[in-house]
């Protein structure tokens, strides 16, 4: 699914209305060229050569990490060619004039093989750095219980702040990591704060147009030892040090162990135009497509997740501890065994104010109980809206929402809809439920006083894409919802927004 895609200035502008304040951009062909441009070539190479032109390339991964790095400088990897073992440079760049490392020459994206290490490529305790076009693995061995590996790790220890990291078309695959994912992951693009002595934190990070395939076990990621705010009081953290500025755009995360997407410990994030097929494949812990933990203002939208492993946590989307005024707006979920969406608050912590709108889901479930297509379980929340978006499921033994004695959730403009023989009841005498189309649910929930319970007319009754979901001219649901302030601009398909409100993520502006 692509759409045209917004800035995220204008993202958080129009949907985070409780932060003001803008990202600023780290992403693009950014900077001054004021440096040397190094160039590798692992086929024809030598370490005895300058390395500063096509013709005397060094030759091996060992001589390109020894090198001392600074503001402007290239370092260049060749076409076609391996380089076996760890690139970990050292250096910084400066604002306007980062280090960059991309390809030369034609042909395949450079390949770098780890071959088992902590980290294919290792940037630690550096910052202004971007990679581009290159291809990355990191097989090894089975791993051990405690053996960490990852594709690309940035990693900052007592640091303070590292500011603009890039990366952009980078190919990330086959990296066979332990089932570890906070404080020291495992995975493909891993952005990791460790230490206690110095508050440490990323400050721009932007990942985009990349793909992360075959790893264990998260796919894109940040983790943090500075977690500890009143929202997670109780994370044995030393203090609070949130990652800032998170753009994740436009990548592919296809068949990971654990997570998809997951940040953690931070702020202001737009994360859109994603992919994410097969996600917690061989984690013994708790997982899910693109969420977030202890992470406030994040936007995800048009991202499409499918094939989630698992009848526990395993759902597309997640609202979990300590996330707060969070919007999940204009995503794709179908097909996932762990269900559309958890709202799961952490012990002691606070998760408030999140919004799910225009969102659609088909043949998402959870037939393992207190879970459903959604569930809302662990601690309660506090003000979650789920309004205008629309469920359609046909497989048995599903509820369609379930809870296990927590509330703090409305339910609002909602097409649910089970084609499943005995339907996919709702298990939840809880929440909050208003203005909502039910369909194969079972007795309505108490207190919808304006429920509908006729045929929705979806264009296709039996929907397989998104486009089915679209409502006849003859719906009941046009013209049935009820008003939300601060709805959105537009809905799922880009009507854009006004008059009177029908139920479920499709709204139609041209009769009006």
């Amino acid at each position: 699914m692509r759409m045209t895609s917004w800035g995220t200035r204008a993202v958080l502008a129009m949907v985070l209305t409780a932060t003001a304040g803008a990202l600023p951009a780290h992403a693009g062909e950014s900077g001054r060229q004021d440096g040397t441009t190094y160039y590798i070539d692992c086929a024809a190479g030598s370490d005895a050569a300058s390395g500063t032109s096509p013709a005397t390339a060094w030759g091996s991964l060992e001589k390109a990490s020894s090198a001392g790095y600074g503001p402007g400088d290239r370092i260049l990897f060749r076409r076609g060619s391996t380089c076996d073992g760890v690139f970990a440079p050292s250096g910084s760049g400066e604002q306007g004039s980062p280090i960059k490392v991309d390809a030369y020459g034609k042909g395949a994206k450079p390949r770098i093989r780890g071959g088992g290490a902590r980290a294919a490529v290792l940037l630690e305790n550096v910052q202004q750095w971007e990679l581009r076009h290159l291809d990355i693995s990191n097989q090894g061995a089975a791993p051990g219980p405690e053996e960490r590996r990852a594709g690309i790790l940035f990693r900052l220890t007592d640091f303070g702040t590292g500011k603009h990291y890039v990366v952009n078309d980078v190919d990330v695959h086959d990296v066979n990591g332990s089932d570890h994912k906070d404080p020291d992951p495992s995975g493909g693009i891993l952005f990791v704060v460790r230490g206690t002595a110095t508050p440490t934190r990323f400050d721009g990070i932007t990942v985009t147009d990349s793909t992360v395939k075959h790893v264990d076990r998260t796919g894109i990621s940040t983790a943090s030892s500075w977690g500890k705010r009143p929202e997670h009081p109780n994370s044995g953290a030393p203090g609070w040090a949130p990652n800032t500025d998170l753009t994740i755009r436009g990548n592919e995360v296809v068949d990971v162990g654990g997570d998809g997407i997951v940040l953690q410990h931070g702020h202001h994030a737009l994360v859109e135009h994603n992919y994410v097929d097969g996600f917690n494949m061989r984690s013994a812990g708790y997982n899910a497509g693109i969420w977030a933990w202890n992470f406030d203002d994040a936007v995800y939208q048009y991202n499409e997740v499918t094939g989630g492993h698992g009848t526990r946590d395993s759902q597309a989307f997640d609202f979990d501890g300590g996330n707060n005024r969070n919007v999940y707006q204009y995503n794709y979920s179908h097909d996932n065994e762990g269900g559309f969406l958890l709202v799961c608050n952490g012990p002691g912590m606070k998760t408030a104010d999140n919004v799910f709108r225009y969102n659609v889901s088909i043949d998402d479930r959870n037939t393992q109980s207190p879970y459903g297509v959604f569930a809302v379980v662990c601690g309660p929340s506090t003000n979650t809206q789920i309004y205008n978006n629309t469920i359609a499921t046909s497989h048995k033994g599903t509820a369609m929402v379930s809870d296990n004695g927590q509330g703090g959730v409305t339910f609002r403009n909602n097409i649910f809809v089970s084609t499943a023989e005995g339907g996919s009841p709702i298990i939840d005498a809880l929440n909050t439920y208003d203005h909502n189309l039910y369909v194969g649910t079972g007795p309505v929930p108490a207190g919808d006083t304006h429920a509908l319970t006729a045929d929705p007319r979806f264009y296709d009754p039996t929907p397989e894409t998104p486009g089915d979901l679209r409502l006849r001219p003859d719906s009941p649901a046009l013209g049935a919802g009820a008003a939300v302030e601060n709805a959105g601009p537009h809905d799922y398909f880009g009507n854009r927004l006004q008059g009177a409100t029908d139920v479920g993520a499709h709204q139609r502006p041209e009769r009006r």
